[in-house]
């Protein structure tokens, strides 16, 4: 709830900045004061806009306010304010694939039959778009993990929401499979459920069971357990009236859960391909790719008083700081148990090795990553220092020129101790 005010108060403080330029001093103090009203919750802020909107209907920040609300009719699951400030903002900005999502599905869901068309057309695209979006592959391996599970999720929903369109259409079959698609390609309960129902009308039981089946053993983190105890109602009510009771359908269920499971991790299998850290959560035990091309699991580290260095090559006080960690590495250059590995966040990793080169830097770069949103390092430079049960026991912000050496030497000395003396108890 805190964040959500937050975001809201920084909505509105944006809003306002943005908006205080080619507007009559009239108009600035009319929506300076509905902003002040609407800071509360998302439904305050439509309200507040919206009364500004209608007193100036014309406002040069028309585009800006629109876009505000839509954000927080979003936020408040405003489904029909979502609709139609979505298709006002859409016009500017058609591909926009964090807007496309919530409003294709807001005019999905609150449709029927012939007025669902503009949602059916508003998915067909919002495919389009993610397909297009899919051959743009990133550089960066961690970054081409993410974007795929993303897209994989949005191009879910695409199928998804034109599954639901294409059934209030009438059109029964081809719902079914739209739905089905959807659940191969990101596999989640909604278009499970969205496929048993359209199997059911068609009369294939034993399939809508399985969908059923599909839906109720699939790890989704947004399926609460109201959500799943309607699931196992009406799949238990179809194999009952199909079945004459529910014997056997546990075995149904087993086996979808087998099914699923493996399903899983299959999936992320895959996306480990591309990104060997994807949900380790255990800073020292992600794999490091370095400048060179070689890579360096941390987990081999284990045992070891290991040190960070978070640096860009945009990062000035980073290349001042960089030949006092040489110092410290000379007073353990006999000491096998200290580990120093400096650690690149470039978001441009074709800079990095021509920068290294020219600074004429001799030990190992590796790129974060994904390291430092695990350590959330939020600012550079940043030095971290693990201890040998791998526990972060020292973190340093930016740097001090005149106490660095000293100060960071204490705090290896301080590791290596701590270490040593649990190993002896």
């Amino acid at each position: 709830m805190i964040r959500r005010l937050l975001s809201i108060v920084l909505l509105g403080a944006a809003l306002w900045a943005q908006s205080t330029q080619e507007m009559s001093e009239e108009e600035q103090q009319h929506l300076q004061k509905v902003l002040s009203e609407g800071a509360s919750s998302p439904v305050d802020l439509i309200h507040a806009l919206e009364t500004h909107i209608a007193k100036y209907p014309y406002s040069p920040k028309r585009d800006e306010i629109d876009r505000a609300i839509l954000k927080a009719a979003i936020q408040s699951n405003d489904l029909k304010r979502t609709a139609t400030y979505g298709e006002r903002v859409l016009k500017a900005d058609p591909d926009d694939l964090t807007i496309l999502d919530p409003v294709a599905k807001a005019f999905v869901l609150q449709q029927t039959g012939e007025q669902a068309k503009p949602g059916l057309t508003l998915a067909r695209h919002m495919e389009t778009v993610v397909r297009g979006v899919m051959k743009v592959v990133p550089a960066e391996t961690g970054e081409r993990a993410r974007r795929k599970d993303e897209l994989d999720r949005l191009l879910g929903h695409a199928l998804l929401y034109q599954a639901i369109a294409v059934g209030l259409l009438g059109d029964t079959k081809e719902s079914a499979e739209l739905a089905r698609r959807s659940f191969d390609v990101y596999p989640s309960a909604d278009p499970a459920v969205e496929s048993a129902r359209r199997l059911a009308l068609l009369g294939k039981t034993d399939e809508a069971v399985r969908a059923y089946a599909d839906a109720f053993t699939i790890a989704d983190p947004r399926v609460t357990d109201a959500n799943r105890a309607e699931i196992r109602r009406r799949m238990g009510e179809l194999y009952q009236k199909a079945k004459g009771s529910e014997t056997g359908l546990g075995d149904v269920i087993l086996q979808a859960y087998d099914r699923n499971s493996a399903l899983l991790a299959d999936r992320r299998l895959a996306l480990k391909q591309y990104d060997p850290n994807l949900g380790v959560t255990n800073p020292m035990e992600f794999t490091l790719n370095s400048v060179s091309g070689d890579k360096l699991p941390l987990a081999g580290l284990a045992g070891k008083v290991v040190v960070m260095d978070f640096w860009a090559t945009w990062c000035g006080p980073c290349r001042a700081q960089h030949p006092l960690y040489d110092e410290v590495k000379k007073r353990f250059a006999s000491n096998p148990d200290v580990v120093f590995l400096a650690i690149d966040a470039d978001e441009d990793r074709s800079l990095v090795k021509p920068f290294v080169e020219e600074q004429g830097w001799k030990n190992p770069v590796y790129y974060e990553d994904g390291l430092q949103r695990a350590l959330r390092v939020s600012s550079i430079p940043t030095t971290v220092v693990f201890g040998r049960d791998g526990s972060v026991v020292s973190r340093m912000n930016g740097y001090n020129p005149e106490s660095f050496v000293d100060v960071l030497t204490d705090r290896i000395r301080e590791a290596l101790h701590t270490g040593e003396s649990k190993a002896n108890e």
